[in-house]
């Protein structure tokens, strides 16, 4: 981990120092998920507002689906320089901050509304520098969805998790999550997902509609729930040492490219997570179990002791702020 930091000043310092230089900026743009997804959808219009506001100044290259760096190494990947933009999953900041753990726990949004409300609060505004001191600097939240469970068999209550492996992100959170329901966490890199629900290493998963089909984890699983437990949601994040480093007129146009990136994005994941459901129900032998506000209970009281467990290190006030979110006014 000492290693891992120092290459993240490192990079800060290059990058700050070097990275504005040339006419035309080349922009590596890299995430982890399939085009059509919201995020992929959102990254391509990034690149086309960016190119647009900014002619001949910056150059956008937009690598989906892991073809540049997967989960694992993409952090790294931008403290050193080797991308300039990733947009990774919120659970996956955990060795960076704690605080950011809030976005993990079971069942803490009623909607996306309520998430949408809180990252615009100012507690959801301060997490996005969060981990300046570390070298990263957010630029913005991008909604992907709620999440959905799958397994091998229907998940409809608690006790019918225990004993399963689940496939979590690298999250403390998630992996406690499983636990209290008696299941077994396995972290896994998003792209092995797929080979590892085919070959058993794992029984089931967590994910969007969105991304459960654009991976087609419908053909390696037969049970969906549809149990909205948890919230998928990205932070669009750039090295602070290259952002720092560009000309303040490329800022201006980058912020205002990522501005209309995040409302496209907010504005299909709704949509696109409809339109999944209704192709993974359509596929062969998949069923999509619906819980009673009976079972739905059940799994929020079930998954409730995490909230305590993890009290301490993200912090009670940002907590009851998330909560507070939830009531419309």
């Amino acid at each position: 981990m000492r290693q891992f930091l120092a290459a993240v000043a490192a990079g800060a310092l290059l990058l700050g120092a070097g990275g504005a230089s040339a006419k035309e900026t080349v922009i590596k743009f890299s995430h982890v998920v399939a085009e059509k997804t919201p995020k992929g959808q959102a990254a391509l219009k990034f690149k086309e507002e960016a190119e647009k506001l900014l002619p001949g100044k910056v150059k956008v290259e937009v690598y989906p689906n892991s073809q540049l760096f997967g989960d694992a190494k993409e952090m790294e990947a931008l403290a050193l320089g080797d991308v300039h933009i990733i947009a990774p999953s919120l659970s996956k900041f955990n060795r960076f901050t704690k605080k950011l753990q809030v976005f993990d726990l079971p069942f803490l949004f009623d909607d996306i509304a309520a998430a949408d409300r809180f990252q615009a609060s100012p507690k959801g505004q301060e997490l996005l520098t969060s981990m300046a001191s570390k070298g990263f600097v957010g630029l913005a939240y991008w909604h992907n969805g709620t999440k959905q469970l799958s397994a091998t068999k229907a998940l409809l209550v608690p006790d019918d998790a225990k004993g399963l492996k689940f496939r979590v992100q690298p999250s403390d959170v998630l992996a406690a999550q499983f636990q209290a329901v008696g299941a077994v966490p396995q972290k896994l890199a998003f792209a092995e997902v797929y080979q590892a629900l085919q070959v058993g290493t794992v029984d089931g998963q967590e994910n969007t509609w969105s991304n459960i089909y654009s991976q087609k984890y419908q053909e390696v699983q037969k049970h969906f729930t549809e149990s909205n437990h948890g919230l998928i949601d990205y932070m669009v994040v750039v090295n602070a040492g290259w952002w720092k480093g560009l000309p303040k007129d490329v800022q201006a146009g980058l912020t205002k490219a990522m501005a209309a990136a995040t409302k496209v994005n907010n504005d299909i994941a709704n949509n696109l997570n409809e339109e999944a459901k209704k192709k993974v129900a359509a596929a062969s032998g998949v069923t999509i179990h619906q819980l009673t506000p009976q079972q739905r209970s059940a799994w929020k009281k079930a998954m409730a002791p995490v909230w305590s467990k993890f009290e301490g290190e993200i912090g009670k006030d940002l907590i009851q702020a998330a909560q507070t979110a939830n009531a419309t006014n």
